[in-house]
């Protein structure tokens, strides 16, 4: 793998020196593109140098990611979809305005967008596959066994799912990475029903940090005294038949309507990646080590009601 990434960090090294040169240029020389393509000079020249500004972020961006192309993988994934874009809004402007109309760019304006987003296509695109390919586990080791996998996978306090599940059935959530707007909304929806849900059952929380990642995460809910549990590995979740998820469930239209509302309406936020960005979440409902009642996740924004799944799960089980 090491060899591997050799050409993804030349690559957004290239793509941040790039940036970075273009943004400087039209920042500093707004006009020169207006003059060399022979159409009017811009009323307002700070908009364009504000785009000029924008392009030498990107290069910033770029150039952090070149790092470590794999873990910095939502830098790359946010270049590329601004080079989809651009280039649609552009055939766009083409096909509905004419000549005449304010906004009509020419097509030699096109030029700009082999050099700022077509060439980049491929290689942005291969570096996000690259990065699905690198978490993917080996064949002979995707799905692990569960009940040896309960037995070994210890809370903060040293007990395994196993015996947390012994004494009464143990409500077990699992959190896509850290950064997640979505596990952030989790949290504070367990905090919301925590009292009615521990009058029936535990509470246990699987996630891909570290401890001292999880706690003052965890804290800020008020739950930083439920058990959780590190998985960096994600042996639970391939034991529970947790798969990482594809790009319709993680990046769907849908998504990011819910990702938007979660993050800047109710204030969830986003935060640093930890652990593996394509994992789904799940819920399950298990006693002595087994499985009672589970909920798969059919998208990274499904929003479970926690209460009717405990109160449905219970209801189906003598327990």
């Amino acid at each position: 793998m090491a060899e591997n990434r050799s050409w993804m960090r030349k690559t957004l090294q290239l793509a941040a020196a790039y940036n970075l040169l273009w943004g400087a240029w039209v920042v500093l020389r707004p006009e020169d593109l207006f003059r060399l393509t022979d159409i009017p000079l811009p009323t307002y020249p700070g908009i364009w140098q504000c785009v000029g500004m924008i392009v030498g972020v990107y290069g910033i961006g770029y150039a952090i990611a070149s790092r470590d192309p794999l873990r910095h993988w939502p830098i790359t994934l946010v270049g590329f979809l601004g080079k989809i874009f651009g280039p649609i809004g552009f055939v766009y402007g083409l096909l509905t305005l004419s000549p005449q109309e304010p906004g009509y760019l020419p097509p030699i304006w096109g030029l700009t967008i082999i050099t700022n987003d077509l060439i980049w296509w491929i290689p942005f695109a291969m570096i996000l596959y690259a990065t699905v390919r690198s978490s993917c586990l080996p064949e002979d080791q995707s799905i692990s066994d569960m009940q040896e996998v309960v037995d070994t996978s210890f809370d903060q306090h040293g007990k395994t799912l196993r015996e947390l599940s012994a004494q009464r059935p143990l409500m077990v959530l699992f959190l896509r990475h850290g950064g997640c707007t979505f596990c952030r909304e989790a949290l504070a929806d367990i905090q919301h029903v925590r009292e009615k849900l521990e009058d029936q059952v535990g509470l246990a929380i699987v996630h891909m940090g570290t401890e001292q990642e999880a706690y003052p995460q965890f804290s800020t809910y008020g739950l930083g005294d439920v058990s959780r549990i590190s998985d960096p590995s994600c042996r639970l979740f391939r034991s529970f038949r947790l798969t990482r998820g594809s790009f319709g469930q993680l990046f769907g239209l849908a998504i990011w309507g819910r990702g938007a509302k979660a993050c800047l309406v109710d204030g969830h936020g986003v935060g640093q990646l930890a652990g593996d960005g394509f994992q789904m979440p799940g819920l399950f409902l298990i006693r002595d080590g087994k499985i009672i009642k589970g909920y798969r996740h059919t998208n990274a924004a499904d929003r479970p009601d926690y209460e009717n799944f405990v109160r449905v799960g219970l209801a189906e089980n003598v327990v």
